[in-house]
This record gives C-alpha cells, sequence and structure tokens, in this order.
C-alpha cells in the first residue's frame, strides 16, 4: 500500500468504486437478456443490481490483494524473461 494518510480508505474504496461500476453494467446486460428491453423497468435493474453488489463487492475485497499479488509476479517474471533475452543478444 502506498505511503499516505488514508491506506484503509484506499483499500476499500477502490474495490468499492469498482464492484458499483461492474455489477451495474453486468446486471443491466444480464435483466436486459433475461426480461427483454421492452419488458425491463427500473426496479428489476435495481433488485439484480442489489443482488451483484452483495456478492461482488465482499468477493473483491478478498480477491483483488491475490489478484495484485499474481499480477506483480507476472510482471516480475516477464521483467526477468525480458532482461535475459538482452543479455544473449
Amino acid at each position: 500500500m502506498k505511503d499516505h494518510p488514508f491506506p484503509l480508505i484506499e483499500k476499500f474504496l477502490m474495490p468499492f468504486i469498482l464492484s458499483v461500476l461492474m455489477t451495474a453494467i453486468i446486471s443491466l446486460v444480464s435483466t436486459i437478456k433475461a426480461l427483454g428491453f421492452a419488458q425491463i423497468t427500473f426496479a428489476n435493474w435495481l433488485s439484480a443490481w442489489a443482488w451483484s453488489w452483495i456478492v461482488a463487492f465482499p468477493t473483491l475485497l478478498i480477491v483483488l490483494p491475490l489478484v495484485k499479488k499474481i499480477v506483480q509476479l507476472l510482471v516480475q517474471w516477464k521483467l526477468k524473461r525480458m532482461k535475459s533475452d538482452k543479455s544473449t543478444l
């Protein structure tokens, strides 16, 4: 985590915003697919979104640190390969 006065806010704010945006879009697409564009109502979408978000936000809080670690390892691996490829030239 970066050195700044709000590490806990950053830890929760990024997954919160990401989960709100992603679930809003996905639940809209899913609701349209399930009901058809003519049958969709705000209440239908809001219900689908609420259930999606209830699952997504805690999931992101748990999974995001693991994903960050995996990305970090992949980037480090790629950098090592690039350095070794340059040294063999």
